[in-house]
């Protein structure tokens, strides 16, 4: 095992199983983000992706599929331990050991929060059955969930609106994700590289400044560039020499806190009272004022936008009230 530190992190060439068990604590992980071995006859990824492998590094290390079961019951073992209370995982899936992986999972205290469909353009090519254009990303937590980190605004503000009207928040956390893969002609690279996008997307909103995030299967060290970009602190296992001593270099070279900057700002939502309890008084009172202007001859919506106002609640929430009260 060679454990690498830099500016902080811990890059570890080895075993994720064995260095988990010999360097990280119980309950000492704010978040894993990782993306294992697909069982797929790793060495042969060309046939799969239908592409040049000529930049592509040598010594990809994939796993027997008459193994995989044990091993994702191995290395899932070791992500709920290190997790702590609220701590949360996201594992990137191929189709064809996700029974395995979700297995294995269920042998943990873990619960499932979401499972996130990543989809990208310009699927695998196949002439007789349908084209393979996703991935699925399984989103788990240790118990209790209150404790879990979701940024609910990182990306974008609860009343930011698109042309038409729509949500851009919502839409930002639907769980249908389109983003690119990472194309990078020309450049020396690990198959089958996370982009970073994805990456930042996850970190945005499961994580904070300063949390410790682990990556248990580096490959392209992509989760470890976005934490550096992002200021979170890492820690992570890659069992290639080839990929670890190629990437360990270009590593050594990122400013920290470097995507940071080009983050985008969400607006600041208005609305300050949003999600927070009702009394008795300010529903009756809210009741009497919408009544009075529908009498003054106001429309519902503009009723509606001009109480969002006074009262700093969303509509939906002015709407139930009403209804309530109307009842």
């Amino acid at each position: 095992m060679q454990v690498v530190k830099l500016a902080g992190n811990t890059y570890v060439r080895g075993d994720c199983v064995a260095g988990c068990q010999a360097l990280i604590q119980d309950e000492t992980v704010d978040l894993i983000v990782t993306d294992p071995p697909y069982g797929i006859g790793g060495g042969a990824l060309h046939k799969h992706y239908n592409r040049d492998e000529k930049f592509v590094l040598d010594g990809y290390i994939d796993v027997p599929a008459d193994q995989y079961q044990d091993f994702s019951l191995a290395w899932i073992a070791q992500a709920a331990r290190i997790l702590k209370p609220g701590g949360q995982i996201y594992i990137v899936s191929g189709y064809t050991h996700l029974y395995e992986i979700m297995h294995a999972l269920r042998q943990t205290p873990l619960v499932e929060v979401n499972h996130l469909v990543w989809k990208y353009p310009f699927g695998v090519y196949t002439r007789r059955k349908f084209i393979t254009s996703h991935y699925h990303i399984l989103l788990y937590a240790r118990p209790p969930l209150e404790k879990s980190t979701f940024n609910l605004c990182s990306r974008f503000g609860l009343e930011e609106r698109d042309a038409d009207g729509r949500s851009l928040n919502y839409r930002d956390r639907e769980d249908v994700w389109t983003i690119n893969r990472r194309y990078q002609p020309g450049k020396i690279k690990n198959k089958n590289e996370l982009p970073q996008e994805l990456l930042v997307k996850i970190l945005q909103y499961s994580s904070s400044e300063g949390d410790l995030v682990c990556d248990l299967f580096m490959g392209g060290f992509t989760t470890a560039k976005a934490c550096i970009g992002l200021n979170r602190r890492f820690i992570g296992f890659e069992l290639s020499q080839r990929a670890f001593e190629h990437q360990i270099v270009e590593i050594s070279q990122l400013e920290p806190g470097k995507l940071l900057t080009k983050l985008r700002k969400p607006a600041t939502d208005r609305l300050t009272n949003r999600g927070g309890a009702w009394s008795e008084k300010d529903k009756r009172k809210l009741l009497r004022e919408y009544q009075g202007l529908i009498r003054a001859g106001l429309k519902q919506k503009e009723a509606l936008a001009q109480l969002s106002g006074k009262y700093l609640r969303g509509e939906w929430s002015l709407k139930r009230v009403l209804k309530a009260g109307q009842q």
